[in-house]
């Protein structure tokens, strides 16, 4: 090599070291940069909350009847943590349950602290229910509350406080620099008022200040990762979780969990796409499936052959990690960017029903009586309908698709950034006996007292989403004298309580029912949230539209008048309801008059709402003063007092000669289905509270690729997919269960097989855990 050959080497080598540098440089600046922008670390997770799928009574319609068999879909806590970067931070927890329990609330805390110290707290930690009713009860921890479920249910608590305190765990370690965009629109069609006639009772004035009678507008938050980009949304919208009707018996997350999963599953398979493009690609409800390869066949002949080679396996032993692997979104499959994390959560849906094509009489077709809600008198024959009516489900899709459609909206047109301070306060108000100064008509001003816990007649009447038993009717504000006599031997209201809750006729006076513990709740917790321009108020019950609005504007008047004018009159609050722990309903004082069932579940008098309005404002104000508030009285945890009276799981048995995981009823052979067909197969099984099968599945649909390879398509997370568990008999060891698969249009061509996971109890209390498999069949 010549020497000058050598010099021009090694004057490119240090060129090229010199460009390197330089890169690396502006590199490492750019990264300052993006630093330097972002106001904000973010950080989402997401865990599994499914609880016991078998023999426990369901939250929400208070049915005795109506008790968890089986699985529509899967529920999960899903989290986020916003924090500055040298600053304060809030946790918000959106749960697929029916709603926030203080005694969940309070151990999750203590888990939090044990693990980060004074990190999280009860002040900046808020969790809340979407309203399902068809979740599994027994987790809250007063009386009234449980009653139905055969007292509290561990199974159900556990899955609660361990679920959410992994969700916030995952957020924690996700945090990263990010942004926060915020925006509003209109979704018309997901909600009607269910009880329009104590709405009207509201001042003529208030009423006229708004188009609908219900609120329409979604608030949606995008979060964006600097490094990821979209790694999630949160949106408030109010609609009852009440699609499912009182005699759905499988778990499911109703309408919100639905939109939740739809929408995580559009990012996933077409969110990334419609980012890069600026297109919308709402157009289709995506289906949970995995990255098939759809392989290419000559005929159905062929497909038909293959199938042949796959009889139904008999039932085997399995390892419980077996069922978490085969999970069409194991996120092990997803650890290469952070999980997208879509969560639709609850707002003051206190009088507004999914049921849009409003209340009619089952016995003659006819509506129901507007002021009752009743059909001759009798408020169990008023149902309301849902669009997709008679088919809950198929209404549950629908209610669920327009919220999923409306996030994708504002998802994708997303541009005003959340900037400035994250703050937050909380106080726990005894409402039993508060003080509140409200406004007479003509000015003056009057001090009153809210009462102790009481609940009405026409609670027991229920609703037309799901109406109550007996004579009991809507707008029932005297009582009988029969009702009366039985509430009696549990307790006669005294002649104060009974003028404080007045023109309630209070049926259970359950503030002052104190055996074996507390029937109800006094002490509440109330919260605010501030993220920059955007304040979350978390409540513990569930407020009604115009309840919701006065609440609103109180705190918005507070936050945008008076000497610091921070927000500048540009200020999104938006109500969470169902928060931290649960109280029931919330309506105007006018709403309470009428004595719907809204207003007589109102536990806390007339004035339940200006109390609210009160301490909200107090919250507010030192939120903009920069002050502490006082944290208020504790309250109680009534943990180690809980009473279950669900009997246990005994044993698991099967017939003679048969083996947990053989299939009981098979596809039959040589078949071949089309999109739409409905697939049915039926397992020899044990009960589903031997093993939650938590981040799992009971059920499963397996695609054949090249020769052998079974592959999951879809398991019980999916809307096509149902896990139904049953007994022969009431008191039998023996179980089976049955999987219905309803092929979806999306679904690709070839040899399927349907697989169930599942757990058997032995006489001397060993679990063990087994699978089984159908025989393989021809989707063409």
């Amino acid at each position: 090599m010549g020497l000058s050959s050598l010099f021009d080497r090694t004057v490119r080598r240090s060129l090229g070291s010199i460009w390197l540098c330089v890169y690396m440089l502006v590199i490492l600046q750019s990264n300052r940069r993006v630093l330097s922008e972002s106001k904000y670390l973010i950080g989402l997770g997401s865990h599994d909350i499914t609880g016991p799928a078998a023999d426990v009574n369901m939250m929400g319609y208070a049915n005795t009847e109506q008790i968890a068999s089986g699985v529509h879909f899967r529920l999960r806590a899903r989290a986020f943590i916003v924090a500055e970067p040298q600053g304060k931070r809030v946790v918000f927890v959106n749960l697929d349950a029916c709603m926030a329990s203080q005694i969940v609330t309070i151990k999750v805390l203590e888990r939090l602290k044990a693990r980060y110290g004074d990190l999280y707290t009860e002040e900046n930690v808020a969790i809340s229910g979407i309203h399902t009713h068809a979740g599994p009860g027994g987790y809250l921890q007063y009386v009234v509350y449980i009653v139905t479920s055969l007292g509290f249910v561990r199974q159900s608590f556990d899955v609660l406080v361990d679920g959410i305190e992994k969700s916030i765990i995952q957020a924690h370690e996700n945090l990263l620099p990010g942004s926060i965009l915020v925006n509003k629109g209109e979704l018309i069609d997901a909600g009607v008022n269910r009880s329009p006639s104590a709405y009207l009772n509201n001042p003529a004035s208030e009423r006229n200040r708004y188009k609908y009678d219900v609120d329409k507008e979604m608030t949606l938050l995008k979060f964006i990762d600097d490094q990821w980009g979209p790694v999630g949304s949160f949106n408030w919208f109010a609609t009852h979780g009440t699609s499912m009707s009182r005699t759905n018996s499988l778990i499911s997350g109703d309408n919100k969990g639905a939109a939740a999963r739809f929408m995580e599953d559009w990012f996933v398979q077409k969110g990334i796409g419609t980012l890069q493009t600026g297109k919308s690609e709402a157009d289709s409800i995506p289906r949970r499936v995995s990255n098939i390869i759809p392989e290419a066949y000559n005929d159905e002949q062929e497909l038909l052959a293959r199938a042949a080679s796959f009889q139904s396996r008999p039932g085997r032993p399995a390892t419980r990690i077996l069922s978490v692997s085969r999970r069409v979104r194991n996120v092990l499959r997803q650890a290469d960017r952070p999980q997208f994390v879509s969560a639709f959560c609850q707002s003051n849906c206190g009088d507004v029903s999914p049921n849009t094509l409003g209340a009619f009489c089952i016995d003659t077709g006819l509506p129901c009586d507007f002021n009752h809600s009743t059909c001759g008198g009798k408020n169990e024959l008023c149902y309301g309908r849902g669009p997709g009516y008679p088919d809950e489900f198929e209404s549950t899709r629908i209610i669920g698709e327009r919220q999923f459609r409306k996030a994708v909206d504002l998802f994708s047109k997303a541009s005003e950034q959340l900037k400035g301070t994250v703050d937050y306060r909380h106080s726990y108000v005894d409402f039993s006996q508060l003080e509140v100064s409200v406004t007479k008509a003509g000015g003056a001003t009057e001090v009153v007292k809210t009462c102790p816990a009481a609940m009405g007649f026409a609670f027991a009447a229920g609703t037309t989403d799901g109406p109550g038993a007996f004579d009991f009717k809507q707008g029932d504000d005297k009582g009988n004298a029969f009702w009366k006599l039985v509430r009696n031997l549990l307790k006669t209201p005294g002649s104060k309580q009974i003028a404080c809750q007045s023109p309630k006729p209070i049926l259970l006076d359950t503030g002052e029912m104190k055996i074996p513990y507390d029937w109800a709740p006094s002490i509440l917790p109330i919260q605010i949230l501030r993220i920059g321009q955007l304040v979350i108020l978390g409540v513990p019950g569930e407020f009604t539209t115009m309840a919701g609005r006065r609440l609103r504007d109180a705190v918005k008047t507070v936050l945008t008048t008076g000497a610091k004018r921070e927000f500048n009159g540009n200020v999104h609050v938006v109500i969470a309801g169902l928060t931290n722990t649960y109280s029931q309903y919330v309506t105007t004082f006018e709403e309470y008059e009428m004595q719907r069932y809204e207003g007589a579940s109102t536990l806390y008098g007339p004035h339940t709402l200006d109390a609210y309005i009160q301490e909200f404002r107090k919250l507010a104000q030192s939120l903009i003063d920069g002050r502490p508030v006082e944290p208020g009285p504790q309250p109680p945890d009534l943990l180690a007092k809980q009473i279950s009276l669900l009997t246990p799981v005994v044993m698991d048995a099967t017939p003679f000669g048969v083996s947990f995981g053989d299939v009981r009823s098979d596809v039959p052979l040589n078949s071949t289905f089309k999109r739409g067909d409905l697939v049915t197969v039926t397992f020899w099984s044990g009960c589903p509270r031997n093993d939650l099968m938590t981040e799992g599945t009971f059920a499963l649909v397996e695609i054949l690729q090249k020769k052998d390879t079974w592959v999951p398509s879809y398991d019980d997370d999916d809307f096509c997919l149902r896990f139904k568990w049953s007994r022969p008999s009431r008191l039998s060891p023996q179980s089976l269960a049955t999987i219905e698969w309803r092929i979806p249009q999306t679904a690709v061509s070839g040899v399927y097989r349907i697989r169930h996971f599942g757990a058997a109890k032995s006489l001397l209390g060993s679990i063990r855990h087994f699978t089984g498999s159908s025989s393989a069949f021809v989707v063409a």
